[in-house]
């Protein structure tokens, strides 16, 4: 009995873990104005996420590839309008945004 309280108490806080990991990734994507040009769902002036992530499901190169454009900035993958560089955004921010867009659906 004792074992399994332990156990749900383990996977209760596991799961209360990945709850702001979505909240921070949202918060992330409003902190650096990445909102302003993209929506989860629908085409704002750049692609939905969830547009992108389909994209790229399955391309094990996905990740460099999208940080470098986050950071770089780009043109034609999507359109005319170019995507502005967001050079003062960290690594690791770019890539947890990244992250959380690709795994989308």
């Amino acid at each position: 009995m004792s074992r399994s309280i332990i156990t749900l108490a383990s996977l209760a806080a596991t799961l209360s873990l990945l709850s702001p990991i979505a909240q921070a990734s949202d918060a992330l994507a409003a902190k650096n104005s990445c909102m302003a040009c993209h929506a989860k769902d629908t085409k704002v002036v750049g692609p939905a996420f969830k547009d992108i992530a389909a994209k790229y499901a399955g391309d094990a190169t996905a990740t460099d590839k999208l940080i470098a454009k986050v950071k770089k900035g780009g043109s034609g993958a999507w359109g005319s309008v170019p995507m502005p560089p967001n050079a003062q955004l960290s690594d690791a921010d770019a890539k947890a945004l990244v992250t959380w867009i690709l795994k989308m659906k």
